[in-house]
């Protein structure tokens, strides 16, 4: 059984997505980055407590701007997705989970070391360039749940 229920637009938006953010870091930091677009699916709280879908995910806005920065600045979000990251966005929505994105809801490169915390929520690791954060239990256990 899939982790999220989706679609084949939600499999290339995610796969787009996931070029988009993290093509430098290879196949595993592609899957971390996607692990996080399901995780904000799941997750009941915070943010995402009225973000439901796949397509909510990518394309939610928060301040006045996307939450990511693919889709903001357009880059190669807006290019087909390439069946070698269909591949991988479909292993990420029906099981693939592994630290430090496992139960990340953010991810971010700083360009230098990573913050301790990120809008408050801990440091739980770092992959390439990436900085993971998930949230505390106490504020978020629904993205410990499933």
């Amino acid at each position: 059984m899939a982790r999220v229920k989706y679609t084949d637009s939600d499999v290339d938006l995610v796969a787009r997505m996931m070029r988009a953010e993290a093509i430098g870091e290879g196949k595993q930091g592609m899957l971390m980055v996607g692990n996080v677009i399901v995780n904000r699916s799941k997750a009941d709280c915070l943010d995402f407590a009225d973000v439901r879908s796949i397509r909510d995910v990518i394309y939610q806005v928060q301040g006045g701007n996307y939450s990511f920065e693919a889709v903001q600045k357009g880059n190669v979000f807006y290019n087909r997705a390439r069946e070698s990251e269909r591949r991988l966005a479909r292993q990420v929505l029906d099981y693939w989970r592994e630290h430090p994105s496992k139960f990340a809801l953010w991810y971010f490169n700083p360009y230098g070391p990573c913050p301790p915390t990120w809008y408050d929520q801990p440091f739980t690791g770092q992959y390439k360039q990436h900085c993971y954060y998930e949230p505390q239990p106490d504020t978020c256990e629904s993205v410990y749940g499933w």
